[in-house]
């Protein structure tokens, strides 16, 4: 099988937060699933650093946009990196291989004839003498009331249009906004609304409800042609003739970095992305983000690629995570509420992360993010039982027989329990269902430590060495199997347990152990988290950038 998969990219105005860890991470365990089953992979994502958000961060912060989008670019790399993230390439817009291709892009969707020219009333500010995008644009949400930016509702959330502003101001000098005719390109979107109808029917339980009744809304509503160029001084330069002094709208050229960083990963490996990309059924896409990201995704995206008429295959998997809350408020980089990524860094043990947000992932509604509930599962779970299954049998292997692991007989019922769950396992992660599967696999825990428990290994060795180096065989083959399974979900610790086995286990499938091998470098696997910090400690924490 072929696999490509497109994890969101964030955008590169302010530090990721937790929210943004919940609806990346699938995407990783996406991969490291599919590599382990032999499948070639192509597990893409970059930083947005295009759009109206840096371009005001640059005039509010004296900065040019440039050096905003590199700088926040590095700490996302850096972020994904200490999470073991394990994507083939992480780009970011504002290099010139993207912009180019985009251009290319353009073009041919222009050519295609789904791009025509239209003159647009935009607002425009007769004090500062220029247009301004909609982030530039302030006024009353006529939903709610609340305070909204020409594009969305600080309050309520809904996705706005600025001409349906009330009361519209310029945020930077608070003058009011006239409407003046400004020349734009738009993208024919509406053309595709029965393909993309047709699209959400097919998806059947490959796309997550949220995502299916999120498109639906736009679809019952009818899908409208959308500007393709920004009046913008930072971006991607519109190859189109006559209109040079515009970007190409970033909703465009964003997307398109699935492509142009696939394409990227393809001339490394030198083989052709498109022909990788091709419809046929031996590939599966995937597309992972979050739920504010949905109409980019199951809308935007797919039309594009028909537009672009390259027989690419239209998204299969559409994995979209509701949002993570804290203090049942919804996380926002614009509001700087919640926890950053960097601040959990600096206290917990990426795999801890990981698993948590793993283990609790907003797969079907909003979760409440806790670093005492955090703690808690981390003492519970990973120590008590999945820590305690593997040190108690490891470092009793160390003190009576110097770590070598004695040669035993599997038992077959539980070689049988393990390979039916690396099966139910694998199904669940191919269908996107991180809590299912991660628990699955810690109902092999609790079979271990009750099997371990039952057999009572430690009077074995006085009465039956046979049954004890059985029972002890199988244990370790528990442990490796089990490791192995965790290894998408928690790469760091299952590598310490290969370490320590002194093996190299690359291969979704029932791994046996040799006998008479010695364990190396045995540690506790995970540490207990005796204190939690409360939030006006971890808010006192300062992070280095």
């Amino acid at each position: 099988m072929r696999i490509f998969i497109g994890g969101a990219w964030p955008y590169a105005n302010n530090s990721l937060h937790v929210g943004h860890l919940a609806a990346l991470l699938p995407g990783d365990v996406i991969a490291r699933y599919y590599r382990k089953k032999g499948d070639e992979v192509i597990y893409v994502s970059g930083t947005d650093c295009h759009g109206t958000p840096i371009t005001l961060k640059s005039k509010k912060d004296g900065i040019d946009p440039a050096s905003i989008a590199k700088y926040y670019h590095n700490e996302f790399n850096n972020c994904f990196q200490k999470l073991d993230f394990s994507y083939d390439l992480y780009s970011k817009t504002m290099d010139q291989f993207h912009k180019d291709n985009v251009k290319k892009m353009f073009t041919k969707i222009v050519e295609n004839g789904y791009i025509y020219p239209k003159v647009i009333q935009q607002d425009f500010c007769p004090n500062c003498n220029e247009f301004l995008s909609d982030r530039e644009i302030e006024g009353i949400c006529p939903y709610c009331g609340g305070l909204a930016k020409g594009d969305q509702c600080d309050n309520c959330f809904r996705t706005l249009n600025a001409k349906e502003l009330l009361n519209k101001h310029c945020k930077a000098c608070n003058h009011k906004t006239i409407l003046k005719d400004n020349n734009h390109l738009v993208f024919a979107l509406s053309k595709f609304q029965d393909k993309i109808q047709n699209l959400v029917n097919q998806s059947n339980d490959r796309w997550r409800l949220i995502a299916i009744n999120e498109t639906l809304k736009y679809l019952n509503n009818g899908l409208i042609d959308r500007d393709a160029t920004r009046q913008l001084s930072w971006g991607v330069d519109t190859p189109i003739k006559g209109y040079e002094d515009k970007k190409i709208y970033v909703w465009i050229e964003a997307v398109l970095g699935y492509l142009t960083a696939g394409m990227q990963v393809a001339e490394k490996r030198n083989i052709e992305f498109f022909e990788f990309m091709k419809n046929d059924d031996f590939l599966r896409t995937y597309y992972v983000h979050g739920k504010d990201n949905i109409p980019f995704h199951t809308i935007i995206f797919p039309a594009l690629l028909m537009a672009l008429d390259l027989n690419v295959k239209l998204p299969d998997y559409i994995i979209s995570s509701e949002y993570v809350n804290f203090n049942n408020e919804k996380i926002s980089k614009s509001k700087g509420n919640g926890k950053s990524i960097l601040e959990l860094l600096s206290l917990y043990d990426s795999d801890t992360i990981r698993y948590y947000m793993l283990a609790n992932n907003p797969e079907k509604k909003d979760i409440n993010f806790s670093c005492e509930a955090l703690e808690k599962e981390h003492n519970t779970f990973l120590v008590g039982e999945y820590g305690n299954f593997v040190n108690r049998n490891f470092a009793y292997l160390v003190k009576k027989f110097n770590g070598y692991i004695p040669k035993g007989q599997m038992d077959c019922n539980i070689r049988e329990i393990i390979e039916k769950i690396y099966y139910l396992v694998g199904s669940e992660i191919e269908k996107g269902n991180m809590r299912s599967a991660i628990s699955l696999i810690f109902d092999l825990v609790k079979i271990a430590n009750k099997y371990y428990d039952e057999k009572k290994p430690w009077i074995q060795v006085k009465e039956d060495i046979k049954s004890f180096n059985d029972t002890t065989y199988t244990c370790i083959c528990l442990i490796a199997n089990i490791a192995n399974m965790f290894e998408p979900f928690m790469p760091k610790s299952s590598h310490k347990i290969m370490e320590m086995l002194n093996m190299n286990i690359n291969e979704w499938k029932y791994v046996s152990i040799p006998s008479n091998i010695q364990l190396k470098n045995v540690d506790i696997l995970f540490n207990r988290i005796n204190s939690s910090l409360n939030e006006k400690e971890i808010t006192k924490i300062k992070i280095k950038k």
